[in-house]
């Protein structure tokens, strides 16, 4: 652990968000699967983060309710992503963390942001070191250059970035930068862990 991440952490604490490191996804997702045991319903935001380290597969071996609407048909997804938003524990990624311990994120629909902050008792968000930046411009532009363009291009979106790679901040009506919101401090009625782990993870 070098001393940016020892600061950042610091930082977070300092804003009661509760965090840990892991060197690995793998020691990430144990922590995870431990944290998780005593709950039921686990909640899953859009992640390029939770699928590549495969919890959800986990998560059921262990008999949990996990609820993640990148798993059903386009037509239930609205109802499938309230659910989650409602479970007793929601497992998402940021798509950046400033070194002072802000969480950035931007969203196409806005049920992943909501349920990072209201909804679930605890939400725990697991970050690679790719998505730290140095203050919420870095992180601003970090996810306009190397989230949204690569998302557009996965989702298949007709909007400029799938195609340039670059945000053109379009009228598109496909457009996924819709919701931006940034947590500056732990919000009240949640119980926010913030992992970060020694690795590159999702986008």
């Amino acid at each position: 652990m070098n001393d940016t991440i020892k600061t950042l952490m610091n930082n977070l604490e300092k804003r009661k968000i509760k965090t840990k490191y892991f060197a690995t996804k793998e020691e990430a997702k144990k922590e995870v699967l431990n944290e998780t045991d005593l709950y039921t319903t686990i909640g899953i935001g859009g992640s390029m983060t939770i699928k590549e380290m495969n919890l959800y597969e986990e998560l059921v071996n262990k008999e949990k309710k996990v609820i993640w609407h990148w798993l059903v048909e386009p037509e239930k997804r609205y109802e499938v992503g309230k659910l989650a938003s409602n479970a007793e524990v929601y497992l998402t990624s940021t798509n950046a963390l400033t070194e002072k311990g802000d969480l950035v994120n931007i969203d196409g629909v806005g049920n992943r942001v909501s349920s990072m902050f209201y909804g679930p008792k605890k939400v725990i968000v697991i970050c690679g070191v790719n998505k730290i930046c140095s203050d919420l411009i870095t992180a601003m532009d970090r996810i306009k250059r190397e989230a949204c363009p690569p998302n557009a291009k996965r989702l298949g979106l007709n909007v400029p970035c799938g195609i340039t790679g670059n945000c053109n901040d379009c009228l598109s009506n496909e457009r996924m930068c819709n919701v931006t919101v940034i947590i500056n401090h732990k919000p009240m009625s949640v119980d926010l862990h913030v992992y970060i782990v020694g690795e590159t993870l999702g986008y």
